[in-house]
């Protein structure tokens, strides 16, 4: 894990400007793909399957396997080389069932499941993920409570009013720069804990002084989808001591 780390965390810090992705050669355009458990009868709760995800992505990423030459680290690197996209997709029943079997991680919380894959391009997305609605992932606002003590803190912008898998695609991304910003200490010690984290929608002010805090992790958005290039949409805050 500590060469995982270490190799999301040199690939993230390298200069954005050398990831691009040309439509003409389609294995640049790359994507890491989550699938989202959502039942039809007993949905789960929206914050719920958000942690879930987040956790998921980071998961993937500090996974052993992204130490040591194989498919997984391939994957991660030609996606951490080009443009960091995410792709979240609902699944239920055996269609869920289905995509276990493809690299990546599900992480279950309160009952609620969300799967990261290994990232791919998006022209060689697996038959049983592609085949997955992007659509129809939305669930209504909760209440979740108090932020647990030792949790990192993932607070996204309602005013942007994101769907639901726009919200986990942006909570993905934020605990994977949070884990990339930690030292390799730290973010080992925040693995082996299962990666507690806490994710709040909460209104534009807050969430302007979170971003301006100097631990802040800050995601701001390519805009391929739902908000403007560059609109700060996630933010990521170390765990509570």
């Amino acid at each position: 894990m500590r060469v995982a780390h270490q190799f999301l965390r040199a690939s993230v810090s390298a200069d954005p400007a050398d990831r691009d992705e040309d439509p003409s050669r389609p294995e640049t355009v790359q994507a890491m793909q989550i699938a989202l458990e959502i039942p039809k009868q007993d949905p789960p709760a929206r914050t719920d399957l958000l942690e879930a995800a987040a956790r998921a992505v980071v998961a993937v990423c500090l996974d052993p396997r992204a130490g040591q030459d194989g498919p997984w680290r391939e994957g991660l690197a030609a996606w951490y080389g080009h443009r960091i996209r995410k792709v979240a997709r609902r699944a239920r029943n055996k269609a869920w069932r289905d995509v276990q079997a493809l690299p990546g991680v599900t992480v279950t919380q309160n009952g609620t499941s969300a799967r990261a894959f290994v990232p791919s391009a998006v022209s060689e997305v697996p038959h049983a993920v592609s085949k997955l609605q992007i659509r129809g992932t939305d669930l209504e606002a909760d209440e979740p409570g108090e932020v647990p003590e030792g949790a990192a803190l993932i607070l996204v912008d309602e005013a942007l009013a994101m769907s639901t898998g726009k919200d986990a695609a942006q909570v993905g991304h934020a605990s994977m720069l949070l884990a990339a910003a930690m030292d390799t200490d730290s973010a080992v010690a925040w693995a082996a804990a299962g990666f507690p984290l806490a994710v709040r929608e909460v209104p534009a002010a807050e969430f302007t002084r979170a971003a301006e805090r100097a631990d802040a992790v800050v995601v701001r958005d390519a805009g391929f989808t739902e908000v403007a290039p560059g609109s700060a949409t996630a933010v990521a805050l170390p765990p509570r001591r």
